[in-house]
């Protein structure tokens, strides 16, 4: 099983899957690939035909639907007819026979993931977020391995409008931040999978600080997730050589991007600062 997922309202099936192909079984990623393939002609598929084209049994097919928590694969149809008319829940192929082609197809899959990430938010969430970090002291920013650029972005993005920032790309270094940090801060983890250990156990330290914590994943389930705050959901749609998932550094960072400008649009003034800033930095340009 992969996550023990719940589709609550509003939310996208195929994002849903997109989530969790990194936890999936082979067996259920052979029934995603299908599925994620071609989610309208999915919606037309007898069990028996996805399960044939997926070469697993019906039986997987129907556990692939359990494990979405779904009661059947007549739900799972359901929830693709929702969404089936959407392009930007099909991920297309990229081809290097074809470099014009494939360019519009990466163009196509990042407006996607944009596009995805940014209906997942809801007013009331983004609302809180935006508060708790105007109210925050000083805002700490962590991640791990390649999703560091985009904390090192959101602290320059935040520093910028006048909110006290800080990060580092060493883990123990962030922790040594976190012990001196107290209840009148923020912690905001940036994590694709939600399960790092090492983000996890500094989200308890912080706890123990008395701060808040902001998550931004691509699991509403994730471990990380279920133990922030606030959280906000990426959505991918990277994938390599046809069946792999990696992590696509553009939907996290759409997501430090649209608190960064709405806290603008709050408050003009911070446009002030960061003008302030590009002047004094100017100078150390040719």
């Amino acid at each position: 099983m992969f996550g023990g997922l719940k589709l609550m309202s509003g939310e996208n099936v195929v994002d849903i899957i997109y989530s969790n192909l990194s936890t999936m079984t082979q067996t259920d990623k052979k029934i995603a690939q299908v599925i994620l393939k071609n989610p309208g002609d999915a919606v037309n598929y007898t069990i028996s035909e996805l399960a044939a084209k997926a070469v697993v049994s019906e039986a997987s097919v129907s556990r692939f639907c359990k494990n979405l928590q779904l009661s059947g694969f007549h739900q799972l149809k359901i929830e693709l007819a929702k969404v089936s008319d959407d392009e930007s829940n099909y991920y297309k192929v990229i081809n290097i026979d074809n470099i014009q082609q494939a360019i519009a197809n990466i163009r196509d899959n990042k407006n996607a993931e944009i596009t995805n990430t940014l209906n997942n938010v809801t007013t009331p969430t983004i609302k809180k977020i935006m508060k708790l970090i105007q109210n925050s002291h000083i805002l700490q920013i962590a991640a791990e391995g390649n999703t560091f650029p985009v904390v090192a972005d959101a602290a320059y993005r935040f520093n910028q409008i006048g909110i006290l920032s800080i990060c580092s790309e060493s883990w123990q270094t962030s922790i040594g931040q976190t012990l001196n940090l107290t209840d009148k801060d923020t912690l905001m983890v940036i994590s694709n999978s939600g399960e790092s250990k090492s983000l996890l156990k500094q989200i308890e330290v912080a706890k123990k600080q008395g701060m808040r914590i902001i998550a931004i994943t691509n699991r509403n389930d994730s471990p990380i997730a279920l133990e922030a705050d606030y959280h906000l959901r990426t959505a991918v749609r990277q994938r390599v050589l046809q069946s792999e998932y990696y992590f696509s550094r553009v939907a996290a960072m759409t997501a430090v991007e649209t608190i960064f400008l709405l806290l603008i649009a709050e408050d003009r003034e911070r446009l002030s600062k960061i003008m302030d800033h590009e002047t004094i930095i100017s100078d150390t340009k040719v």
